[in-house]
C-alpha cells in the first residue's frame, strides 16, 4: 500500500490561507473510545505520510466528543468529533445554537458489540432478553411486573452457568451504551414481555415504557463503566465473574484474556457483521466541522484520507484491526471530496 503517494498531489506543501494567520496547525479530534483507535492508527499515517502534523486524537465519549464540536467555530474549538452512535438532533440544535451551522456526518465502517468474560471462565449463550432480566430494575415473573430477583445467570434461563450476575457496561456518555440500551434492553424487554407490562402500568405510553426498559438494578449486579474498554477489561481481571461490553475490535485484540459469548445463536465475527447475521452491530462515525476545512492546515485532506480505499476499504489497515469496510464507502468518499453537510436526520 502506497499511502504516500496517495496524497502526493494534495499533501506536500502547507495550506496558506489569504487574509488571516493561523494559529493552530495541527487538528484536534475527541469522542469515541471505540473509535479512537481507528482514528489513532490514521492519524499516525497521516502525519508520516504528509507534510502535515499528526493529528491530535483524545477520547471522552461520543456525547462529550458531539459536544466538545458543538462549542462553536474558531480555533480553540476541536474540529472532529468520532462517534459510535449517530448525532442526536439536540446536537444538532446545541451546534446551530452556537454557530456551527454546516457538519459532515462521514461513516466509516461498522463494528459490533459483544459480551465478553474471562478466557478461563465458562462459555455464555445470550439473547437480548436474558440481558434484561439480569439488569433491568423491573422484570415479569409470574405474569406480574417486580423488582429484579435474579441473582445467578441460571436463575433467568437453566442452561445458562451457575455464575453470579455481574455485569460491566459503559457508562451513559458512551455511543456504546446508546446502542446497548436500544439493541440489547430496549429489544430484550420487547422479546420477554416486560415492555407491554410497563407500557400497560404507564396508561399506554409507549416512550415511557421504553425509558422503564432501560432503567437498571442498583443493588451492584450491573456497573457503569465511565473509563475506556481498557477499564472494563481491568475490572474482568479483578473480578473473574464480571462480564464486559465491549467492542468487537478491542475484543479480537485480547482474545488471549476474554472468551466471547454468543447472541441469538450467532458468534460475533467481521464475516457475521458484514453479512448483517450478529444482532448487534453498529455503524462508527465521525463529524466534521465544515467551517475549519479551510481554516486548519490538512483537515480536508485528513478527512480523505481517512475514507480511502487504502485506509478504510476491505484490505486497509482498519479492517486488520477489526472495523468491518462500509460496502458503501464509494458513496462517502464522493460526500467527503464535495464536502457534503448532512441534512435533516431521518
Amino acid at each position: 500500500m502506497n499511502i504516500k503517494a496517495l496524497l502526493s498531489a494534495t499533501a506536500v506543501a502547507s495550506v496558506a490561507f489569504a487574509g488571516a494567520a493561523i494559529a493552530r496547525d495541527q487538528i484536534q479530534i475527541a469522542g469515541s473510545s471505540t473509535v479512537l483507535p481507528y482514528a489513532s492508527i490514521v492519524a499516525e499515517a497521516f502525519g508520516e505520510n504528509t507534510d502535515f502534523p499528526t493529528p491530535v486524537v483524545e477520547s471522552g465519549g461520543s456525547g462529550a466528543g458531539r459536544k466538545k464540536l458543538c462549542e462553536g467555530v474558531g480555533e480553540n474549538t476541536i474540529d472532529i468529533a468520532n462517534s459510535s452512535s449517530r448525532i442526536k438532533q439536540s446536537d444538532i440544535d446545541n451546534c446551530a445554537a452556537n454557530g456551527v451551522t454546516e457538519i459532515q456526518e462521514v461513516r466509516i465502517g461498522y463494528d459490533g458489540i459483544v459480551f465478553a468474560s474471562d478466557i478461563n471462565g465458562p462459555s455464555f449463550a445470550f439473547t437480548p432478553a436474558d440481558w434484561h432480566n439480569a439488569l433491568a430494575a423491573k422484570v415479569v415473573k409470574d405474569g406480574k411486573l417486580v423488582d429484579n430477583p435474579h441473582k445467578m445467570w441460571n436463575d433467568i434461563r437453566a442452561d445458562l452457568p451457575a455464575q453470579p450476575i455481574l455485569a460491566f457496561i459503559p457508562g451513559t456518555k458512551h455511543g456504546t451504551r446508546e446502542v446497548f440500551d436500544e439493541k440489547v434492553l430496549i429489544d430484550g424487554c420487547e422479546e420477554n414481555g416486560a415492555f407491554e407490562a410497563l407500557a400497560a402500568a404507564n396508561n399506554g405510553d409507549k416512550k415511557a415504557a421504553e425509558k422503564a426498559c432501560m432503567a437498571l438494578r442498583t443493588d451492584g449486579a450491573s456497573i457503569d463503566i465511565d473509563g475506556d474498554y481498557t477499564e472494563t477489561l481491568a475490572r474482568i481481571d479483578a473480578n473473574k465473574d464480571g462480564i464486559g461490553v465491549f467492542g468487537l475490535s478491542f475484543y479480537e485484540n485480547n482474545t488471549d484474556k476474554l472468551k466471547v459469548a454468543t447472541m441469538n445463536g450467532v458468534v460475533p465475527t467481521t464475516e457475521a457483521i458484514a453479512k448483517g447475521e450478529y444482532p448487534v452491530s453498529r455503524p462508527l462515525y465521525f463529524y466534521v466541522k465544515n467551517a475549519h476545512l479551510d481554516v486548519i492546515p490538512g483537515l480536508q485532506e485528513y478527512v480523505e484520507f481517512f475514507v480511502s480505499d487504502e485506509i478504510a476499504g476491505p484490505d486497509g489497515p482498519l479492517a486488520q484491526y477489526g472495523l468491518v469496510s462500509d460496502p458503501e464507502l464509494a458513496k462517502t468518499q464522493e460526500m467527503v471530496k464535495n464536502r457534503t453537510p448532512m441534512g435533516p436526520l431521518n
